[in-house]
């Protein structure tokens, strides 16, 4: 493993912002042995020890005391020496002893810079770095773990060992174009078509477990839907478990898009409680009702409310046929209070229904568990590492390029080209076939000091 040893050192306050007990400055360059002697006046740090010393400035008097950490490159976070200052967490004791890094030598970090000198020496691949800020960024003990899963390599070593077969592939597939009368007999001995299939399937199953994550790191988008007065506020607060909407049983109460985040087993769900549709002249509920059609036009799910006494209506028919096209939804029976029912889940109309009284919450836990079958959650999140939208077009792409492949597998030098194309799409995710400029854009999105 070769190490690209930068030969710009740089310095960062690698803790939160604010106040705290402890703050923390991380250094990263070449040969940073001589700047911990000067900045400790002296003493020569033992590698991956914790030193205690004081931290002094230009003229020798102390700044902060505290402990001082060397790690040799290569044997670091970023492959190269780094050190790390930790001192008391005051914003400014920090900003001096920062100060004094850079009159040293060092200059200020970019956002990232740490994690992609990490994966410039491949002490890091993309996937595992973009898990780093997955990681600091996680909402939920699922995210977090999931992130830690693939910071470990759990995603990675999933699109390695697709690569490794498209390779395998590849090479067979190449190895007939200098023999093209036998060409396809000999890809049919070889069963080209059956390795072919295997890594479709692997990569479907790859490509589901990554949108679970996909939701898992972002959150999915559930609209409530429905006519005025039909009960949208108060499961609102029933999925929320607080009043989060105002209820009452004035139609139009809702006016605007009210949203509210909540976790169902450790999953982000962004419920999103609208104006209920309906003909009106009130100017500010015009508004609102345009508003829930736009937030309708973003969403991963409706949740389309039917009061129960009097089912589904001519209105909330036209309502239906203006949903986007191809929008998962769930029908939500409501008020079943009123006629003494007991919650169910069924079917309408082809789509799940379930039976409930957001009032009494009769109901309701039933609703959480068909929401999380829907996205596939309904084991919870084991095995779901996250991803980031860009791992889901990659994946799209390569599934694509695989499928033209299934197609015109008899014309050899084309077929070689998709599976080339699709061996590129997976190494993207990685970082193994990526440009500068996606580099760039990946890493300014970390934090300082990371």
């Amino acid at each position: 493993m070769s190490i690209a040893y930068s030969p710009v050192t740089i310095c960062a306050i690698a803790t939160a912002p604010g106040r705290g007990g402890v703050g923390v400055i991380r250094v990263s360059g070449r040969d940073l042995l001589p700047l911990a002697v000067t900045l400790t006046g002296g003493k020569t740090p033992k590698p991956r020890y914790a030193m205690h010393t004081d931290f002094l400035a230009a003229d020798g008097t102390p700044i902060d005391n505290g402990l001082l950490l060397y790690f040799p490159g290569p044997h670091s976070f970023t492959g190269e020496d780094v050190l790390e200052l930790q001192g008391h967490g005051g914003p400014v004791v920090l900003r001096m002893l920062l100060t004094r890094c850079v009159e040293l030598g060092a200059r200020l970090a970019e956002p990232g810079e740490f994690s992609k000198r990490a994966f410039l020496n491949d002490k890091l691949d993309l996937a595992q770095a973009e898990s780093v800020a997955d990681l600091i960024d996680a909402a939920s003990e699922s995210a977090a773990r999931s992130a830690l899963k693939s910071l470990k390599g759990a995603f990675s070593d999933e699109i390695k060992q697709l690569t490794d077969g498209l390779i395998t592939l590849r090479m067979l597939v190449e190895a007939t174009l200098d023999f093209p009368e036998e060409d396809i007999d000999f890809l049919q001995a070889a069963d080209a078509m059956g390795k072919l299939e295997r890594l479709q399937l692997r990569l479907a199953q790859v490509q589901a477990t990554a949108r679970q994550g996909a939701i898992l790191r972002e959150g999915m988008h559930v609209v409530l839907v429905g006519r005025p007065n039909v009960g949208k506020s108060s499961l609102m607060n029933a999925l929320a478990g607080d009043e989060v909407a105002i209820v009452t049983d004035i139609a139009g109460t809702t006016r605007d898009a009210v949203r509210e985040e909540i976790l169902l087993d450790g999953v982000p769900m962004h419920i999103i409680d609208t104006a209920g549709l309906r003909e009106t002249e009130d100017r500010v509920e015009q508004i609102g009702i345009e508003r829930t059609w736009q937030a309708l036009a973003k969403a991963d799910l409706a949740l389309v409310l039917v009061d129960s006494q009097e089912g589904v209506g001519d209105e909330l028919t036209a309502i239906l046929a203006r949903l986007p096209e191809g929008l998962p939804r769930v029908f939500v029976f409501n008020k079943i209070d009123l006629s003494n029912t007991a919650p169910l889940q069924d079917e309408y109309q082809g789509h799940p229904a379930v039976h409930l009284s957001a009032k009494t919450l009769a109901g309701v836990e039933l609703l959480k568990t068909r929401l999380l079958q829907m996205i596939g959650f309904s084991g919870g999140s084991e095995g779901v590492y996250l991803a980031r939208a860009r791992h889901l077009d990659a994946i799209g792409r390569a599934s694509g390029h695989l499928q033209q492949a299934a197609v015109i597998w008899q014309q050899v030098e084309l077929f070689a080209e998709e599976l080339r194309l699709a061996q590129n799409a997976l190494s993207e995710i990685t970082g193994e076939f990526s440009s500068d400029d996606l580099l760039g854009v990946i890493f300014s999105r970390f934090c300082i000091g990371k």
